[in-house]
């Protein structure tokens, strides 16, 4: 395992922080221009997710892995797949979420690892 694999796993870790503050600025951050998240209704731009979080439509209480990361490099991007559990409320309404996430991080030339793409699938029971 190598150094930029360790590193997203750290900045995967502090974006589950910023996720439950709610910031929406602060989680954009995390994020290349054209990161989308690609869930069970298709894909959902940067943009959009940020507006629900800036309004209050979408709030996180909760962010935590189950179980070990997979982080691996390709090129010169690492793709980290993870299961995580979360709560929060869409629209008013309490969730609770059992993911596998797969997100592709790649390097910025300030040194930063920003996320282009973040792909969730619930885990059946």
């Amino acid at each position: 395992m190598g150094a930029a694999e360790d590193e997203v796993r750290a900045v995967s870790r502090a974006w589950d922080q910023v996720i439950t503050s709610n910031d929406a600025e602060q989680m954009a951050s995390f994020m290349t221009d054209d990161w989308v998240y690609v869930g069970p209704n298709g894909p959902t731009p940067k943009d959009d997710l940020i507006a629900w979080i800036a309004s209050g439509r979408l709030v996180h209480h909760t962010m935590r892995p189950v179980g070990a990361d997979r982080a691996v490099r390709v090129g010169g991007v690492v793709v980290l797949t993870a299961r995580k559990a979360s709560t929060g409320e869409w629209e008013g309404q309490s969730y609770e979420a059992d993911e596998w996430i797969s997100e592709v991080f790649v390097p910025q030339a300030d040194g930063r690892w920003l996320c282009a793409l973040s792909h969730k699938v619930s885990v059946e029971t």
